[in-house]
């Protein structure tokens, strides 16, 4: 029979498929055993401050300042660093997960978007990737906006890789308000500021914005501390109530939303409650144009 795998909070636990749901009740369970916990909580945390290959999460916090003032001091705090900017280099073939983002990006492009703002698109991973399918326009901008070390390394590399001169990069947010086209692809979660915080006072907003791999949870807004390996960085999550209710304040009203379980998932072993395990996609317009949901 195949099997599968549950984190107990101190590495993986092979177990078959019909006892998953078993098993993971009994790690709920045995989690609020107060002796229990405490060596899972210093096993994990030994995983945590060790970890250098996966995508590890810890802790709730109700800020962003509190997760990263609860960061181990033996990594770098966020992206901004050259072993964080070497990341992602091989990785500029389209995911599976991309392609509801993909099929929203080419109908975008195919109505007039000429201008795109890809926040946190770190070296230009989604453009290199995509133009490998979509016939992108000549007149495209496509602009990444990220940090300092990330803009630097992304810059350097587009002499070679993007002889059409499409790809750009800045460390300036407000620049989104020259796009007609905003891109968000697995980003939110690591801003320090709210998408209401960053768009509100932008006077031209972009007519669409495409989000994808989302921290969205059913009810929770929180923040917990992801190890990427060679950084930590603070994590935002955020419910959907509060998501959409952010989206609609700024006049946007959705057009699609999806779910993209090949991401993979958000786990917090010490507390399952505030698990995502599937992240999710939405694409917004701004107004109330007919047209605009039509295309």
């Amino acid at each position: 029979m195949a099997g599968s795998e549950l984190d107990s909070g101190f590495g993986p636990v092979s177990v078959a498929k019909s006892d998953t749901k078993r098993w993971r009740k009994l790690l709920q369970q045995t989690a609020v055993w107060p002796g229990l916990r405490h060596w899972r909580a210093h096993r994990y945390e030994q995983r945590f401050r060790a970890n250098r290959t996966e995508n590890l999460f810890r802790g709730v916090y109700a800020s962003f300042a509190q997760a990263q003032a609860s960061a181990p001091g033996n990594l770098n705090l966020g992206y901004d660093n050259a072993e964080s900017a070497a990341m992602y280099f091989g990785l500029m073939s389209p995911d599976p997960y991309d392609y509801p983002a993909m099929f929203w990006l080419e109908r975008s492009l195919a109505r007039g978007s000429r201008h795109v703002f890809d926040v946190g698109g770190h070296i230009g991973i989604k453009y290199y990737a995509f133009r490998t399918l979509l016939s992108l326009p000549g007149d495209l901008t496509w602009t990444v906006c990220d940090v300092p070390a990330v803009v630097a390394r992304g810059a350097s590399a587009a002499l070679k890789r993007d002889p059409a001169k499409q790809l750009r990069f800045t460390s300036d947010y407000a620049e989104v308000g020259h796009s007609d086209l905003l891109f968000a692809s697995g980003v939110l979660q690591y801003l320090p500021m709210t998408i209401a915080e960053w768009l509100a006072p932008i006077a031209l907003k972009p007519a669409r914005i495409i989000f994808n791999t989302t921290a969205i949870h059913p009810t929770e807004s929180f923040f917990t501390l992801n190890s990427i390996g060679t950084a930590y960085c603070p994590y935002r999550v955020t419910s959907e109530r509060d998501f959409l209710q952010q989206m609609s304040g700024l006049g946007y009203h959705k057009v699609d939303q999806w779910r993209t379980p090949g991401k993979g998932s958000l786990r917090l072993p010490l507390t399952p409650q505030y698990d995502v395990p599937e992240y999710s996609g939405y694409v917004f317009d701004y107004g109330n144009s007919v047209t605009a949901t039509s295309s």
